[in-house]
């Protein structure tokens, strides 16, 4: 926009004339004004006319012919003045949305105002602010862009305030009643604030009534936008893990952000999870405030049962997807949400031990698809590895199978443990919870430890022996009780006649030694009905012990206390 030229019926001829002389230079400057570097030769009477700051200084002043002034610190620099020397000259030239801010702070810091000049510099821009920069959501937004620079005087003249009533009133206004598409089209305008402006918008809207969903909607693409490289390029595109986080780059990205996670709403459940684990990743890589790190991952536990591989291996991978970052940041997501669902059952009346949600089901299937996902990276210790598999409860898990997937992938990726590192990695797995088919390949898996091997044998033999579909499975609680039972008396059976087989012997030995003296007793005894010896009542007492006299019982799960690994005193063997 062009200033419109004064009114041709407040200039005199004897104006006319002066700027005639001035651009003719038939009249010498006779003042030096140095903004910065740049340095103004103009003419004092021009000045003094519409700027009373200027004519202060040169009344003011001990010499007694001042040629030169500093004013470095009017607010837009060097720019903006040489525009106020020109509208003190009559000179036309263009007032934006851009610069009418910076016209408006110059304007009072030179005292152009109406109380010194009629029809003034500061009078022009206010018309300009209020029919066209403040008349629309774009324009209100550059303004308010603009006043960052020119703090804290255009807070002062109340440019930030009413820049940001009309942004607030028309953003809530388009998420009502979107006037153009896409509908959040506002949300990329606003992107292009500092975060302490975007603050006060936000409060603003929040005041006028604007749902959640709306104000999160701005953040994440205020989020998006501010931290672009960190947030939304999730390959590692422009990211290398060489990057140094102390450089003034990344240092402003880590402000950025803890500013940001100050906005997000109360609602734990105001952002999409996968948004969330964005910004977590982003703050472990900064190195964030523990306070901003455990703000998002308490909110990223609340709604855990949205999550999906990809949202945790987002937290788990650097940038450029080489190496693992600390995994206790997901250590601490899924315990927090294990501890929610604990606080919530009981609250409710009921055990979590008997049974868990849908959600904790749905947690516990991601948690060992995830398991599987990072299995295969030398760095992941068993210790990290079991301290994820084992948060998630034993009840939450139907079958094991997608764990004992993961521990496959884990030992097939680390040759090198021996029996007893194996054994570890095996210990969060209940071997009894494994379908038929996976039961079928671990007893044939040589990378399995062997104690685990002959579980899932043992296993499917008392199966057999029971007669018990894999589709229609009994009671656990019984078939544990019975099959505990069971095992208890066939120890000892075998104990029982490991005693029967000693005193054979030793009543063996006593009926050599006396064999020759029992002849003639024997001989006339032989007549009388045979009593019964101590042998046989052994045997008969034996018998009535053995488990498995009248068919063995039904046997499906085993208690976790029951150990079925230690060396049986028979062999056998199976083909």
């Amino acid at each position: 926009m062009t200033t419109p030229a004064l009114n041709p019926r407040r200039r005199s001829l004897a104006m006319e004339r002066t700027d005639q002389w001035v651009f003719s230079q038939e009249i010498p400057t006779d003042i030096i004004i140095e903004v910065g570097v740049a340095r103004f030769s103009l003419h004092k009477f021009m000045l003094v006319a519409k700027s009373n700051y200027i004519r202060q200084l040169i009344l003011e002043s001990k010499e007694p012919d001042l040629a030169r002034l500093d004013l470095s610190d009017i607010p837009g620099g060097a720019d903006i003045f040489e525009k106020a020397a020109k509208f003190c000259y009559g000179v036309n030239f263009e007032i934006t949305v851009h610069n009418v801010a910076a016209l408006r702070c110059a304007a009072e810091y030179l005292q152009m105002i109406d109380k010194y000049c009629e029809n003034n510099l500061a009078s022009r821009t206010d018309d300009f602010l209020c029919q066209v920069a403040l008349a629309n959501l774009s324009g209100a937004i550059i303004v308010l862009k603009t006043c960052e620079d020119l703090l804290p005087m255009a807070l002062d003249l109340g440019l930030v305030q009413r820049s940001v009533d009309v942004i607030s009133t028309k953003a809530c206004s388009e998420a009502s009643l979107p006037s153009r598409t896409p509908p959040n089209w506002w949300t990329e305008e606003l992107s292009v604030l500092g975060v302490a402006s975007f603050q006060k918008v936000l409060e603003a809207m929040r005041s006028r009534g604007a749902k959640t969903l709306t104000l999160s909607s701005a953040i994440i693409t205020f989020a998006e936008r501010s931290l672009r490289d960190l947030v939304r390029d999730h390959s590692g595109n422009g990211i290398k893990s060489s990057d140094p986080l102390n450089s003034d780059v990344r240092l402003q990205q880590r402000d950025l952000l803890e500013s940001i996670i100050t906005l997000l709403p109360s609602e734990k459940a105001a952002f999409p999870i996968n948004f969330l684990c964005s910004l977590l990743r982003c703050a472990i890589f900064l190195k964030a405030s523990s306070s901003c790190k455990n703000e998002l991952e308490k909110r990223i536990s609340a709604i855990l049962e949205h999550v999906t591989v990809d949202d945790l291996l987002v937290l788990s991978f650097t940038y450029d997807g080489e190496s693992l970052f600390d995994l206790e940041s997901v250590r601490r997501v899924v315990s927090g949400f294990v501890a929610k669902e604990k606080s919530v059952d009981v609250f409710n009346g009921g055990s979590f031990k008997e049974g868990c949600s849908s959600a904790m089901q749905r947690v516990a299937k991601t948690v060992d698809s995830y398991l599987a996902e990072i299995a295969t990276y030398a760095e992941l210790s068993i210790s990290k590895f079991n301290g994820i598999a084992n948060l998630v409860p034993k009840g939450a898990r139907r079958t094991d199978d997608d764990l004992y997937r993961a521990i496959d992938i884990y030992l097939k990726a680390h040759p090198n443990l021996d029996e007893i590192e194996r054994e570890k990695v095996c210990s969060s797995m209940d071997s009894l919870k494994l379908s038929y088919e996976a039961r079928l390949h671990a007893s044939q898996n040589k990378r399995l430890p062997v104690q685990i091997v002959l579980h899932a044998l043992y296993y499917d033999q008392l199966k057999l022996r029971s007669g018990v579909n894999d589709g229609n499975p009994p009671d656990a609680i019984t078939t544990r009780g019975q099959l505990q039972a069971d095992v208890s008396l066939a120890k000892e059976n075998e104990a029982l006649r490991s005693e029967l087989m000693q005193m054979k012997m030793y009543i063996s030995d006593i009926q050599k030694t006396q064999g020759t003296t029992s002849r003639p007793s024997s001989a006339s005894n032989s007549s009388m009905p045979k009593k019964p010896t101590f042998f046989s009542s052994v045997s008969k007492k034996l018998g009535k012990l053995n488990p498995f006299k009248h068919g063995s019982k039904d046997t499906f799960h085993l208690e976790d206390g029951v150990d079925l690994t230690k060396p049986r005193k028979r062999r056998f063997s199976i083909s």
